[in-house]
């Protein structure tokens, strides 16, 4: 049974926009009770723009007993203390990746929601795009076969003032670079359709192009655990940014995801197309891409928590791509392969 829920912010950077064109949209479904930032600025500027209710102190929120959950928009490194607070006042939890800066600590992060009896769901929206759910249901429908070959690539760029603001690609405050803040969607995305990643090979390092703490490029080789071989290209040094891709090729034929396009070539002959051009935030702009994909991610958290069940993707899915990004930096710095371990 649907119905309308209170719902809380808190963090209002880049990733507020997306959300709050999303939650307006969505006014019939969630009735946003109050929207917090440590800046006034920050909360001036939402305000102003989506005539959202503003507050100044956490506190507003946590004891709000209309507020059934929220989303949080804050760095990975504020992510602890806050998510105990909140499932101590029985808050669900919509969280922006990456749970947290390490695995142990997203980990943590999980069990503690699952221990209260809170709902953690994370934002991977590039699960949401047309084109991704239309290629979930081919894979699932065996259309292309036994999977046998994937491809991940992501060509993008940040420019040298993204990574001077303080803090950006530093371990401290985001736990790394071009994997854990940019990737690990497409990452994200390829593992809910191939499955887990077994066994990884890689190189990673930061280009003459970018000043920064962390890598902003990483090569790898992949081995499933259904034994399909695969490859991984990930970087922010590639100017001007052009479209993360997916390849999926079966015995019955290949998947080509570009974006928010889908080209799916069969080898009986057929083909089909699916999907329009969109940004995706590959360029200058992170925040070059439609609100539509977050709108679809929020519904589905929605429905979770209407239904009673786990929100998918959900913080324990979200912990086999933190683990995967373990093992690929684990592969480059100590120059070795890497078998992977899938824990529960």
């Amino acid at each position: 049974m649907t119905k309308r829920r209170g719902i809380g912010v808190i963090g209002l950077g880049m990733a507020s926009m997306p959300h709050g064109k999303s939650l307006a949209v969505l006014s019939d479904r969630v009735d946003v009770r109050a929207v917090f930032s440590p800046s006034e600025e920050r909360r001036r500027t939402f305000a102003k723009r989506f005539a959202m209710r503003t507050v100044d102190r956490i506190e507003d929120i946590l004891d709000d007993s209309e507020i059934e959950a929220v989303i949080l928009l804050t760095p990975p490194n504020a992510r602890q203390e806050l998510v105990k607070r909140l499932a101590s006042h029985g808050k669900h939890v919509l969280m922006e990746k990456p749970i947290e800066r390490t695995t142990e600590a997203a980990a943590a992060i999980v069990k503690h929601c699952e221990t209260a009896g809170i709902k953690l769901g994370i934002v991977f929206q590039h699960r949401f795009r047309d084109a991704s759910m239309v290629l979930k249901l081919k894979l699932d429908e065996g259309a292309l076969g036994n999977i046998q070959v994937v491809q991940l690539t992501v060509p993008w760029w940040r420019p040298q003032s993204y990574y001077d603001e303080p803090g950006r690609g530093t371990y401290a405050r985001d736990g790394g670079g071009v994997l854990i803040s940019q990737a690990i969607h497409s990452m994200d995305l390829m593992l809910s359709l191939t499955g887990p990643v077994q066994e990884v090979t890689a190189i990673a390092g930061t280009s003459g192009l970018h000043h920064m703490e962390s890598e902003d490029f990483v090569g790898g080789g992949l081995r499933f655990a259904s034994g399909a071989l695969g490859s991984i290209m990930a970087t922010t040094a590639c100017y001007p940014g052009s479209q993360e891709s997916i390849t999926i090729s079966g015995d019955k034929g290949t998947a080509h995801l570009a974006g928010g396009q889908l080209s799916l070539h069969y080898t009986d002959g057929r083909t089909e197309h699916v999907g329009e051009t969109t940004g995706s935030g590959g360029g200058a702009d992170p925040m070059a891409f439609p609100h539509d994909w977050h709108q679809r991610l929020i519904e589905s958290f929605l429905d979770a928590l209407d239904e009673d069940r786990e929100p998918s993707p959900s913080g324990r899915e979200a912990l086999q791509v933190h683990r995967l990004i373990d093992a690929l930096v684990t592969s480059a710095r100590e120059r070795r392969h890497v078998t992977l371990e899938h824990g529960p």
